[in-house]
């Protein structure tokens, strides 16, 4: 381990965090290095993966730059769109955000961390703007902040990072794979040790910003911390987030921070993959299936056992891979019928596993209900109980159910109209929601309250803000703006 450098900091990880922390850092006057565990081609983690970041936005007027694209400056399709969303759009305050995060987590998001990423979501998404970052119109909620999304999706995101990055001279080392921490001889955190094809390497620098993910990859991990029934559950992310930067930290005096025992996990195609990479066509958004506010979702038994339309997708999507995994044989079917495919609900389903019917007994039959009967009685109970009511699936329109557990609150249709349609869906695990103890510059604490000399956690790492549920686009926002301030932070502390 002769071959040795230095740098001011050091950032562990390519994710949005990483990067975050990376230009964040370098534009305070830091020499920055980048240290990735995988190759060029696989770089950017889960962040490569997504689509979009929650944020405040006070009127059209926070979107029009994100979305301003000079190339598409007399395109017909371009200008249509910004209208459309320019009509749809009226805002999302803070005091939403803050409300969105609280009550996804039942109140127990720590309240320091979480009005800290909602106040500074704005600013942050306006300095990646200046930095070259571009934005999307999305249609899918208007009301519920998923109002834009990244430009060319999370990869999109990730090359522009790494572009951004790079004109700012961040050196960029791939292939190396962290494996330990390194303390000075007054115990401070001073370097890093790595594995690469060449051998173990030594790194040296003022700070580190662990940006390493968390560890839904590791499978014994998650048999340990959310039990058993994870152990061979499927990814809707990367192979490679396995838990060393956590275990790294822990090791040298970090402590764990806050509900460890649950985890993003959303409904996915029953067929798709053990887990995505970055850049392949079918990674991402391909395989989940989302439209299960809309759907009848039962079990195998041909029970329902969620409120399907509690709220926007966006709120409940991140709990309700959990309650698949919790039924019977771990799946479960969302069902349609033409009313459904001619309402548009059903566009973004790109080649799905699907069944199809003109009846529903001869559709209980394909996709192999238990107990058939107690499913076409549980159907026809289902339908009766439709209230009165406009169906709209582009806002919270109250067509309910009554006196029929579970409770549907919104987006209620009778499956009365063939063809019948059901989607077999299975949990999917996106990044667990323990990290580590941090300030709001994302230092590392220790047990006594203490800050650890040196080391800091961004991104999935940092612990606190997410309870057994989670608001889409908040994590990558919470990258960005802890990244950010990590970076800063890490900067101004140098010798």
């Amino acid at each position: 381990m002769s071959d040795t450098n230095y740098a001011d900091v050091i950032i562990v990880g390519t994710g949005n965090a990483g990067f975050a922390a990376a230009v964040s850092a370098s534009e305070n006057g830091a020499k920055v290095l980048m240290l990735e565990k995988v190759s060029e081609e696989y770089m950017g983690g889960n962040s490569a993966l997504t689509i979009h970041m929650r944020f405040t936005y006070n009127s059209f007027s926070d979107l029009l730059s994100l979305v301003k694209d000079k190339k598409l400056t007399y395109n017909k399709l371009y200008t249509q769109k910004l209208q459309e969303l320019q009509e749809a759009v009226t805002e999302y305050t803070e005091s939403d955000y803050l409300k969105d995060i609280m009550d996804v987590t039942n109140g127990k998001s720590d309240q320091i961390l979480s009005k800290e990423l909602v106040i500074n979501s704005l600013p942050t998404i306006k300095w990646m703007n200046k930095l070259g970052h571009l934005w999307s119109p999305t249609f899918d909620n208007p009301t519920s902040a998923n109002v834009v999304s990244f430009n060319g999706k999370g990869y999109g995101l990730i090359q522009r990072w790494k572009k951004i990055a790079l004109k700012k001279r961040i050196d960029i080392k791939y292939n190396h794979h962290v494996i330990d921490l390194v303390k000075n001889n007054n115990d401070k955190i001073s370097g890093v040790i790595t594995k690469t094809n060449n051998g173990n390497k030594i790194y040296y620098a003022n700070s580190i910003i662990l940006a390493c993910g968390s560890f839904e990859s590791n499978s014994k991990m998650r048999a340990k911390y959310l039990g058993e029934k994870w152990r061979n559950v499927k990814l809707r992310g990367i192979p490679h987030n396995t838990g060393e930067g956590l275990e790294m930290a822990i090791s040298h005096g970090a402590i764990p921070y806050d509900n460890w025992s649950t985890c993003h996990a959303s409904p996915q195609d029953i067929n798709r993959p053990d887990y995505d990479l970055p850049g392949h066509n079918k990674s991402g958004d391909y395989w989940s299936r989302y439209a299960y506010p809309f759907s009848v979702m039962i079990n195998i038994n041909g029970d329902r056992f969620i409120d399907e339309g509690e709220t926007w997708r966006g709120l409940t999507y991140a709990k309700t891979g959990k309650a698949i995994l919790e039924q019977e044989n771990n799946i479960a079917f969302q069902l349609f019928d033409s009313k459904h495919i001619q309402a548009g609900v059903l566009r973004k389903y790109k080649k799905p596993t699907k069944y199809s019917s003109e009846t529903l007994i001869d559709l209980a039959n394909q996709i192999k209900i238990k107990n058939k009967k107690k499913f076409i009685n549980n159907i026809n109970k289902f339908n009766k109980a439709v209230q009165p009511g406009n169906y709209n699936p582009l806002k919270l329109d109250g067509k309910s159910i009554k006196n029929i557990y579970p409770l549907r609150s919104n987006w209620a249709l009778p499956l009365n109209n063939p063809p019948y349609l059901a989607y077999p869906v299975i949990c999917g695990m996106t990044f667990c929601y323990g990290g580590l103890k941090t300030t709001i510059n994302g230092e590392l604490i220790n047990k006594n309250g203490d800050i650890i000399n040196g080391i800091y956690a961004v991104g999935e790492m940092l612990g606190g803000l997410w309870y057994n549920n989670y608001p889409s686009g908040g994590g990558m926002m919470a990258g960005a703006v802890f990244g950010k301030k990590a970076g800063k932070h890490a900067s101004a502390n140098i010798n």
